[in-house]
């Protein structure tokens, strides 16, 4: 019954190489994602999955546990799975490298419904988005769901298209409550919840358009009949896609609001 968070760690990023080591408040990033997941409730081990020497060795220097893997693989589900190959796990969590203040309470809601459900073979998160530049970024994932929480679709496009605006702006589903921040949409978490067995058969699945379209490896699970629960969280807007975000993570890391665990405030 162990759960596992695997974080992916690839140092030929092509927008930002050596992304993992890039420097935020004197630590690497992996660091900061590193210890945001060891705050998780239910895992039972974490460990860095790269496939280059210095990150290994940036892990070990700051007491993390970290395994080589092949320069090969094609998504950082396939490291994952390779990794996994060798777990006695029955749940693999994969925690995106490149979301180092990712709340610990994210984590563990995504693996909740699958624990509960033991129909559900793979889950994600999504968090709102309120500012349209985020609506409108391509490296800001977006995802739509059904009524029952499961992915209809991902995109790096601002999904749904908003033919009509509502409310008295432009956003998608604005709150009732006149106090309430207007939501645009919905920005997807990189953080996923696997069954170990499905994460294996994943990784073996062929490649679609849509995956190779988007850039977006879930859409494989979409595109060959797999569900994907969703579960709603309060995530910070804090991901590293290019060298000029590091600014924007610079500023979180020192807003007022920012709590000395990683977190941030309600």
């Amino acid at each position: 019954m162990a759960v596992v968070a695997i974080i992916p760690a690839r140092y030929g990023s092509t927008r930002f190489p050596g992304k993992p080591l890039a420097r935020i408040g004197g630590k690497p990033m992996v660091q900061h994602v590193y210890e945001s997941a060891s705050k998780a409730r239910g895992l039972d081990r974490i460990l860095v999955a790269t496939d280059d020497r210095r990150i290994l060795e940036a892990v070990r220097d700051f007491g993390g546990e970290a395994v080589l893997t092949s320069k090969n693989h094609r998504s950082g589900t396939d490291r994952l799975a390779e990794v996994a190959k060798k777990l006695k796990a029955e749940w693999v969590i994969n925690v995106q490298g490149d979301l180092p203040f990712v709340q610990p309470q994210t984590i563990s809601r995504t693996i909740g419904p699958l624990r509960r459900d033991r129909s559900l073979f793979m889950g994600t998160a999504r968090t709102p988005i309120y500012e349209k530049e985020e609506w409108f970024n391509p490296n800001v994932v977006k995802v739509v769901t059904d009524g029952r929480g499961f992915a209809l679709y991902f995109s790096r496009a601002p999904i749904p298209y908003i033919r009509e605006p509502t409310g008295n702006g432009d956003g998608f589903s604005p709150k009732a409550e006149p106090y309430e921040k207007k939501i645009w949409g919905y920005r997807h978490v990189g953080v996923y919840a696997y069954r170990r067995d499905f994460l294996l058969k994943f990784s073996r699945l062929r490649q679609t358009l849509l995956e190779r379209t988007e850039g977006l490896e879930q859409l494989r699970a979409l595109a060959h009949g797999y569900r994907i629960r969703v579960t709603e969280v309060e995530e910070p807007s804090v991901e590293i896609d290019t060298p000029e975000d590091l600014n924007k993570v610079e500023r979180h890391l020192t807003a007022p609001e920012h709590s000395p665990d990683g977190g941030t405030r309600d």
